[in-house]
């Protein structure tokens, strides 16, 4: 299959080289990454997409989704399907499904969980919003891609529900780190924390996974000095979309909101750019007054 792969960072670069390893013909361009190997290089976006059956683009944001689908959908062959695996809002996953639509073109949104680690072994979760013939043209890929796809309805689809995991991650997150640190002030020790938590009604992704209390639970970025396996910025973006579809639909998420706005504080005011996500635990630990 002729496949043009936009955006080749830290999970694009990963997600094409597996295509292109599984006998796919892939092109690819990003204005600033380097490209894996076996991704024939192209000069610009629109070079890129003249004759590809499948478009898949992986972009910082709304924006720059937005202005790359302007680029791209003219250049792209009537019935090809533009696939957008970036994290972006909600209206501008719609918009430029419209716009593929106008174009004669399949299009689909599908946002995936996962991480870098997750894109370099090819076992992503696809969220995926469009209409069924385009998922099933693009299924294949999925599945080289990753570990699993769930079609979740119509366009747009594929980023609510990103949006509502990574709230409940944001969420669930920032409690396993606080009660890491209570368990710290009480004198508990974290590996018993752990053994409890993990197996009672306590246990979730962020403390069985993801643990972020270095030394405890399985292997995890807090056992490496909180390098990125999911970069705080991308959780502080993801519940910023999460409160901006909130506001929209007029959706109640206290939670959500307190989650972005102390993310914000960490990753804005106090260091933690460039950091883990679950990095919040030394941080709280540092800041005994946060509220």
């Amino acid at each position: 299959m002729r496949i043009a792969f936009i955006g080749m960072g830290n999970m694009g670069g990963p997600m094409a080289a597996n295509l292109a390893q599984a006998g796919h013909e892939v092109t690819g361009f990003d204005p600033a990454a380097a490209l894996p190997a076996a991704v024939r290089a192209a000069p610009d976006a629109a070079a890129a997409v003249a004759g590809a059956q499948i478009v898949i683009t992986m972009l910082p944001n709304g924006d720059i989704l937005r202005a790359v689908a302007a680029q791209v959908i003219p250049a792209m062959s009537a019935g090809a399907v533009l696939c957008d695996c970036s994290t972006v809002d909600i209206d501008s996953a719609r918009a430029v499904a419209r716009q593929a639509q106008a174009a004669g073109l399949g299009s689909l949104d599908a946002p995936v969980s996962g991480g870098i680690g997750g894109a370099a072994a090819g076992t992503l979760t696809f969220m995926v919003g469009g209409a069924d013939a385009d998922f099933a043209t693009v299924a294949p890929l999925f599945q080289i891609m990753g570990s699993r796809a769930v079609h979740c309805g119509a366009a747009g689809a594929g980023q609510a529900a990103k949006i509502c995991n990574n709230m409940i991650l944001g969420v669930t997150m920032l409690a396993s780190c606080e009660a890491f640190a209570l368990a710290d002030a009480l004198g508990l020790d974290r590996g018993k924390m752990f053994d409890v938590v993990s197996t009672s009604s306590g246990q979730s992704w962020s403390m069985n996974s993801y643990c972020p209390a270095p030394g405890v639970g399985p292997q995890s970025p807090a056992d490496h000095d909180y390098r990125p396996g999911f970069a705080a910025d991308l959780m502080l973006k993801d519940l910023r979309l999460s409160q901006q579809a909130a506001m929209t639909v007029g959706a109640t998420t206290p939670m959500g909101r307190k989650a972005a706005e102390l993310y914000a504080r960490f990753v804005e005011e106090d260091g933690g750019s460039g950091h883990d996500f679950s990095a919040v635990l030394p941080w709280l630990a540092s800041h005994p007054t946060i509220t």
